[in-house]
């Protein structure tokens, strides 16, 4: 006589295993996808943000931009204009910003950085600082190094004692590079005199 097992069928309980099996697998596997995704998605919105923080300038002029001439060498000797942060703009730390002068004319280009100092520089640190008057401050009589939100900085160059010449209906750049954020270019235009004081066009 021989004996036969029936093997007609899972019986419902195995298949219920089974089935919890698949759809265990299925939830890991799930989650798995979805967190890459999710990580990829953030990491896509760090890089935009990120872009635009760099393509941006953080900054912009306000106002005009001043120079005092020297008469008897006709060329101009200092340029002052007033810096702002633009709208939505993050605080700028002027110890970090440099400012870069180039004269097309002159075939030469500077690195200027932040002078400190509370009163403006002596003639021998002229060439290599810019010095920076606080027409506004939210620290009020005691600024910090920071350009932030409602602040206005009143900022000299001393374009003569860097070496530089100016002279009348000469071209020159100002860019100022802070530490985040795109460099911000002043483009101006000596003007056909010089005189002691002038606006500079742009």
């Amino acid at each position: 006589m021989k004996f036969f097992r029936n093997e007609k069928g899972f019986t419902g309980l195995e298949a219920a295993i089974v089935l919890i099996a698949f759809v265990t697998v299925a939830a890991v596997f799930s989650y798995i996808l979805l967190g890459a995704g999710f990580f990829a998605t953030q990491k896509s919105q760090e890089v935009v943000h990120t872009g635009v923080k760099q393509a941006t300038s953080s900054m912009e002029l306000v106002g005009s931009v001043v120079s005092t001439g020297n008469t008897t060498g006709n060329k101009i000797s200092n340029v002052t204009f007033t810096l702002q942060l633009a709208a939505g703009g993050q605080p700028i730390d002027l110890n970090k910003t440099l400012v870069t002068v180039l004269v097309p004319a002159d075939g030469d280009y500077k690195e200027l950085s932040y002078y400190t100092g509370s009163s403006p520089p002596n003639t021998g640190d002229r060439a290599k600082k810019y010095y920076v008057r606080w027409v506004y401050s939210l620290q009020g009589s005691s600024p910090d190094n920071y350009l932030e939100e409602f602040e206005k900085a009143e900022v000299t160059i001393y374009l003569e004692e860097a070496g530089f010449n100016v002279n009348p209906n000469d071209n020159f750049v100002i860019e100022v590079k802070p530490p985040i954020g795109a460099t911000y270019p002043i483009e101006l235009k000596a003007p056909p005199s010089i005189d002691r004081v002038m606006v500079l066009l742009r």
